[in-house]
């Protein structure tokens, strides 16, 4: 079984950390992002993934050579010269995806966090005949998004209504699709939308199912939903008892904390926090609703909050990172320095005080 993953152009809504690599390798929750759509394909069976790609597409398959050993999968990338939308590159991969056996492959946007059930997936797409199965899931706020509007019992999709001033439904396109190869017939090799072009045609037909996604899901292409997606995500990992959780005196909630990391004494870590390989937690310190990247430190007595420390940074004694700062690589925070919403580059010094949100170049 095949999948395609829609990768994507420059991740401008998650600089700095973009600055470094590209987004799908981003870490989220200790691995890159792309990594938790890899690991929940091959666990449903696929054997190759294609990952549409239109910025360094040498970087990640260099990144993911040793996983594509580690788990016995074959990753490829389709190459697009210029931006095709989310349909496009599904044409431009066709050789790629279409198999001996027609069976049907798999679609995913790489900006999205879920349990990614693809083999309750596997099995919806068998129980009907239509061509296509799509995701959906139900949201708070329907008016922002576009609207699927399916029948409650079949799942069978109607209509999709984009961003309704009324309300008509709650359910909305999670971004994870089984498709027939016959789907690529329906795409033009241009740039093209999948959910408002392709999908349409196929509802309209009768041949477009939908089925709810069980349990959380999260775009986390921009920092407030990359830290809602964490806690999340390690909300999952609660209720399905993982041990992949930490316990101790130090740590409220939900933390993840990769087994090389080091803590000190006095911390107290959580809720909500993602702390990564070879990090360094001085004593005294106080981290909650964030992420610390691989090689980062924090010094003794700091304190981060609603945050995102990117890799090999610094944030000294008593200095207080907090709402939605982001740093990037190699970021030096200086002792008792306060930064409030900043955005900052990588290898850059952080002396004063950053009150307000601002991005410092």
């Amino acid at each position: 079984m095949k999948a395609l993953i829609l990768v994507g152009g420059y991740g401008t809504r998650l600089r700095p950390l973009t600055l470094t690599v590209p987004k799908p390798l981003v870490d989220f929750a200790n691995k890159p992002m792309i990594l938790h759509q890899i690991e929940a394909l091959k666990d449903a069976g696929v054997t190759e993934v294609v990952l549409a790609v239109s910025y360094r597409p040498e970087e990640m398959l260099n990144f993911l050579k040793e996983f594509e050993e580690k788990l016995e999968i074959k990753i490829t990338c389709s190459l697009e010269s210029e931006p095709l939308g989310t349909a496009g590159p599904i044409a431009l991969a066709r050789d790629k995806l279409i198999s001996k056996s027609n069976e049907p492959f798999f679609v995913l946007n790489s900006d999205s966090i879920s349990e990614y059930p693809l083999k309750e997936l596997i099995e919806f797409h068998k129980c009907h005949n239509g061509e296509a199965s799509i995701m959906v899931t139900k949201v708070d706020e329907p008016s922002k998004y576009g609207v699927v509007v399916m029948e409650e019992l079949t799942g069978m999709v109607e209509r999709f209504v984009e961003k309704p001033k009324i309300f008509i439904g709650n359910k909305i396109n999670a971004g994870i699709y089984l498709l027939n190869p016959s789907v690529i017939d329906r795409i033009e090799l241009r740039p093209t939308s999948i959910e408002k072009e392709v999908f349409p045609k196929i509802a309209q037909e009768k041949k477009l199912f939908g089925m709810v996604l069980p349990g959380f899901w999260m775009d986390i292409g921009q920092p407030k939903d990359y830290i809602a997606g964490l806690c999340l995500y390690l909300d999952s990992l609660r209720k399905k008892s993982s041990s992949k959780l930490s316990c101790g005196v130090q740590f409220i909630g939900n933390v993840l904390v990769d087994e090389s990391a080091k803590i000190g004494e006095g911390c107290l870590i959580g809720p909500d926090v993602a702390i990564g390989r070879g990090c360094v937690i001085e004593s005294g310190v106080r981290l909650l609703r964030c992420t610390v990247m691989r090689g980062a430190r924090i010094k003794k007595h700091a304190c981060v909050s609603s945050s995102i420390v990117g890799w090999h940074s610094m944030v000294g004694q008593w200095a207080r990172v907090d709402n939605m700062t982001i740093l990037g690589e190699d970021v030096h925070v200086g002792d008792e320095v306060y930064t409030s919403g900043g955005v900052v580059l990588p290898h850059i010094e952080i002396k004063t005080n950053i009150l307000n949100p601002e991005i410092v170049m």
